[in-house]
């Protein structure tokens, strides 16, 4: 094989690894390149979010049905307010309820939508009334030890 065969193979072999490398960030990134033109915004109230960021994925079912846009604070009630858009294949009832869970072991949060049994759907700016916050494991920690050292004071 001369040596300008050679180059070029590993040329290609460098070209298709750094794509390769390339993918993977980007699947792990939760980067996705399809913005949802269909969609219908809908609102939803947690008193704590823990590790939420925008574009987390909204799931029901482990299906992907839609993505977080917006998240701030409402200077009224002190809750995290979550915008998120669903697609317009989906359709929820109107008293379904939202949750903040954790994914897989990198922690990846994401909001999981539950069906509820209403006949009306969810509309473009509806607000989700039924939610569940995220769960944080420092405040898990924090009550078990709280309670084993009340537990350790009452039996002195």
């Amino acid at each position: 094989m001369n040596r300008s065969t050679l180059d070029l193979w590993v040329g290609f072999f460098v070209v298709i690894g750094i794509g390769a490398l390339l993918f993977l960030a980007l699947k792990v990134s939760g980067f996705s390149g399809i913005q949802m033109k269909d969609a219908y915004a809908v609102q939803a109230r947690f008193d704590n979010i823990g590790g939420l960021k925008i574009k987390a994925p909204v799931r029901s079912a482990g299906v992907l049905v839609g993505r977080v846009t917006d998240i701030h604070l409402d200077n009224d009630t002190y809750e995290a307010l979550v915008e998120m858009h669903i697609d317009k294949r989906y359709s929820f009832p109107k008293d379904s309820a939202a949750g903040i869970y954790t994914a897989g072991l990198l922690g990846d949060q994401y909001v999981g939508l539950t069906y509820g049994a209403d006949e009306r759907p969810l509309a473009g700016g509806d607000t989700i009334k039924k939610t569940q916050s995220a769960v944080v494991l420092e405040q898990l920690i924090s009550q078990f030890l709280f309670n084993k050292a009340a537990e350790g004071q009452n039996q002195e």
